[in-house]
């Protein structure tokens, strides 16, 4: 079976339009590079864009749009994690957002199936399939570390390891990875070979900073993952070590609790990831504090720019993280505005261009800093 998204909107005759979602990202508003160009007047020029998640859901992203976004009919602020059936307004432009299943016929072996001339190839199967078989194994992992500062002092404190690939016939990028690990359903073994080389590469040079590491949704809860931790808490006593918990993958809070429980019986910290992106999940925040909580790029993005009332919402989540006892860390800041903005606002870390661009694992200095 194979799916695609698309959005629907209603014309003035009542007429039912679609719009597919054929690449991503999918960008909506008045100017005529949008993929969804719409002459509404009260949408911006560059209004939303639509990315593609880790988890593979949709992912919605207000680009500071003058009148605003919305899904179900709630004001966006930031981004939103998207499912079929979900009622978007750009501004006062309508749709819905629909998922379409297309079943793959089934022929006996004594058929054969024919293509007409011209057709489109389909993509049901990856060419590189023992290739990426072969990173799994080892064979063309790589990787990058960004950098996180402490907001006050601008010194660097922690790095967050992003994975990668130099093997010679794949994407070297990890959502592309990620998309190939989604076709062959083994996203959760992507995402434990780049952690082990994430452990084996980088641990041993950190000399006291803090490792910020991801977990993949569909592992977060399984015990193979924990055992694993544990087992590199036992080869690594002195790393410290936050594992990043994907928003997508907490849909129970009994399951959060359990999880923050175990990773402390372990020994490592955890991250709440893309704080800000979909719900909030203040019940969740609450009933199980994470030791760090990262705010979503497309919540503070631009920040210094944000409407009052935009910066007053993100405000009073900073104060809401810090009152449950949590670091608060800010994402994609890319200017010194915006990085005093998140200053004042509270924010106790931040990440982004202004604090450093991704450097290559080997180039990683082996400096001693103090843990967070």
């Amino acid at each position: 079976m194979s799916t695609a998204w698309f959005l629907e909107s209603v014309s003035a005759d009542g007429s039912r339009i679609t719009y597919n979602i054929s690449q991503l990202p999918f960008r909506i508003g008045r100017d005529l590079d949008n993929d969804l160009v719409a002459t509404v007047r009260d949408l911006s020029r560059h209004h939303a864009v639509l990315t593609e998640d880790l988890s593979g859901r949709l992912k919605l992203t207000d680009l500071d749009s003058t009148n605003g976004t919305s899904v179900n009919r709630q004001r966006l602020e930031g981004s939103c994690l998207l499912q079929e059936n979900d009622i978007l307004h750009f501004g006062g432009a309508e749709f819905r957002v629909g998922l379409r299943t297309v079943t793959l016929p089934s022929f006996d072996q004594s058929m054969t199936m024919l293509a007409p001339p011209g057709s489109m190839l389909s993509e049901h199967f990856f060419v590189h399939e023992s290739e990426f078989h072969e990173l799994l194994a080892g064979q063309g992992l790589s990787g990058a570390v960004q950098a996180i500062a402490d907001a006050a002092s601008g010194t660097v404190v922690a790095y967050e390891f992003l994975g990668r690939a130099r093997h010679p016939q794949l994407p070297s990028a990890p959502m592309p990875l990620f998309r190939i690990a989604r076709s062959l359903s083994q996203e959760a073994e992507l995402s434990e070979a780049f952690r082990g080389f994430a452990l084996a590469v980088l641990a041993p040079r950190l000399n006291g900073f803090t490792l910020f590491a991801n977990v993949h949704p569909k592992e977060t809860f399984d015990a193979a993952f924990l055992a694993a931790l544990r087992q590199a808490r036992q080869r690594l006593p002195g790393l410290d070590l936050v594992i990043e918990v994907h928003e997508s993958a907490v849909t129970e809070v009994r399951q959060l609790v359990e999880l923050a429980a175990r990773l402390q019986d372990i020994g490592v910290r955890f991250a709440y990831d893309d704080f800000g992106a979909g719900q909030a999940r203040l019940n969740e925040l609450g009933e199980a504090p994470a030791h760090f909580v990262k705010f979503d790029i497309g919540l503070v993005r631009n920040i210094h720019l944000a409407s009052e009332r935009k910066r007053r919402v993100v405000a009073d989540l900073v104060k809401l993280v810090l009152d449950l006892g949590s670091v608060p860390l800010a994402e994609g800041i890319e200017c010194a505005e915006a990085a005093a903005t998140c200053r004042e606002m509270g924010f106790r870390l931040l990440q982004g261009f202004h604090v450093g661009r991704p450097i290559a694992a080997d180039d990683l200095p082996s400096v001693s800093a103090p843990t967070v």
